[in-house]
């Protein structure tokens, strides 16, 4: 398996959680106590930052 620059391999732990890596966090402005949408795809998730008023 090849990973690309702007893909990071991460570990599903034993209750379905994922650690969004530090850089795509920074990339993204995704700060402690953020909300993301996860959207299901036919074979991805796509996780994106939501803003809540």
């Amino acid at each position: 398996m090849s990973v690309q620059e702007n893909e990071v391999l991460v570990k599903i732990t034993s209750v379905g959680s994922i650690s969004i890596p530090k850089q795509f966090r920074k990339q993204m402005d995704i700060q402690n106590g953020d909300y993301v949408k996860v959207i299901l795809g036919k074979d991805r998730l796509l996780i994106r930052k939501v803003i809540i008023t």
